[in-house]
């Protein structure tokens, strides 16, 4: 199965499992269930469910079982950019090339929608199928701690005490494994624990998911200033407005660039365990780095 195929054919099987468990749009205070849905359903690329997905087949299960853990990390992960777009955070007007939650449902509404997400994600989560080594607990803390105060908003904290400051090479590297990496390596684990994966398993997707995640933070600042808008879906050039270090500010972008390549490889030589089965991890390893938005 191509790249292509094989993305279509998840997304499809992603959104219909969300649409299943989340609750519908009509549901009172409807308000709130719409605002959920709104940005949940705005067309994302579902990297994180899809790459918790493949995970689990290069582990050898199946996908059936990790889509609770799949549909856990988009909810999270949708939440965090409900947060990051607000006027308060990020301050931006459009995300997945619509605008953002809180243009549409104002501020209150906007924070109250992830906060939702935030805690459905546990709820579905909670449905998933234990394995003989891992439980219903092993989980819930695997997804906890990838988005607590320790990563994912570690770095959200780190990002916005950087503004406007001159960070070194080593403080941006912290920033962008804790906002982004993190969940990434996080839906890795997670759908290789709904396989039942060994522990030298976990550890091989760990060190790939740290290099794949890196990789996509580098290109998405490269992309950042060097696409337009209408491509990225979301305003272009942000991070130079909000005075933000970043690799092509710190390093240049043909230094960022080679470091892009240079995690990528990495990625690709933490898979050799998987031989054969990681081809799907592999495909997209390399479609990040070449992605254009």
């Amino acid at each position: 199965m191509s790249l292509e195929t094989y993305l279509q054919s998840r997304s499809k099987t992603v959104d219909a499992a969300l649409n299943r468990l989340l609750p519908k749009a009509t549901v009172k205070p409807a308000t709130i269930h719409r605002a959920m849905r709104y940005s949940l359903f705005a067309g994302g690329k579902r990297l994180r469910p899809i790459a918790c997905l493949a995970a689990a087949e290069a582990c050898g299960g199946k996908i059936e079982p990790a889509l609770p853990a799949a549909c856990a990390v988009e909810c999270i992960h949708t939440y965090s950019l409900i947060h990051d777009d607000l006027p308060c955070m990020d301050d931006d007007d459009f995300r997945r090339g619509r605008p953002t939650s809180h243009k549409v449902f104002g501020e209150g509404v906007a924070v109250l929608a992830g906060d939702a997400l935030l805690t459905q994600a546990f709820e579905i989560l909670a449905t998933a199928r234990e394995t003989p080594r891992y439980k219903t607990r092993d989980l819930l803390h695997e997804l906890a701690v990838a988005a607590g105060s320790r990563q994912l908003i570690a770095g959200q904290v780190a990002d916005l005490e950087a503004e406007a400051k001159e960070s070194t090479r080593a403080e941006l590297r912290f920033i962008h494994e804790a906002k982004t990496a993190a969940m990434i390596i996080a839906s890795l684990r997670l759908g290789a624990m709904s396989a039942n994966a060994t522990p030298a398993k976990l550890t091989a997707l760990t060190r790939f998911g740290r290099n794949l995640g890196l990789a996509f933070q580098v290109i998405d600042d490269i992309l950042d200033v060097t696409q337009t808008s209408e491509k990225l879906g979301k305003s272009a050039g942000k991070d130079l407005t909000a005075q933000k270090t970043t690799y092509p500010a710190l390093i240049g972008l043909d230094a960022a660039r080679r470091e892009a390549r240079r995690l990528t490889k990495s990625s690709h030589d933490s898979l050799r365990p998987f031989g054969s089965k990681a081809d799907q991890l592999h495909a997209l390893a390399d479609h990040l780095l070449t992605r254009e938005f």
